[in-house]
């Protein structure tokens, strides 16, 4: 099998990766969550972050069978708006001292990645539209 024909099985894989990624991220944050205060801005708070981790693999998912190339650059844009809204969501979880500051780092660093690999895939993906 030479490399044209594996390019899409790793495309898939590529994807794949990124699903998993998306869906530990989503799962981090809900543990996150569960910890925050249950006062009234801990609670906003927790509503805001909890829906902006999770929708971002959904759209993700949404955007890997999507019907054509422009869905899928608006379904992946989508989800790197999710990932950006959730980088603002921890900032203030760490600036308010609502969790252990310990745990907000990671997961900040792996939200600006998903946000840059997400961005990537969409500006490549219609950049390809473009020619």
């Amino acid at each position: 099998m030479d490399r044209a024909e594996r390019l899409p099985q790793i495309i898939r894989m590529k994807g794949d990766n990124i699903a998993t990624r998306l869906v530990d991220f989503g799962a981090s944050v809900v543990r996150l969550v569960a910890a925050l205060p249950q006062d009234r801005p801990g609670k906003h708070i927790a509503d805001q972050l909890l829906r902006s981790a999770t929708s971002g693999g959904s759209n993700y998912e949404e955007a890997r069978s999507a019907q054509s190339r422009r869905d899928f650059v608006h379904k992946v844009s989508l989800a790197a708006k999710e990932m950006r809204e959730s980088v603002y969501w921890l900032g203030l979880v760490q600036r308010a001292n609502l969790a252990p500051q310990y745990e907000i780092p990671p997961l900040l660093r792996e939200a600006g990645e998903l946000v840059a690999i997400l961005m990537s895939s969409a500006k490549t993906a219609g950049s390809d539209e473009s020619r």
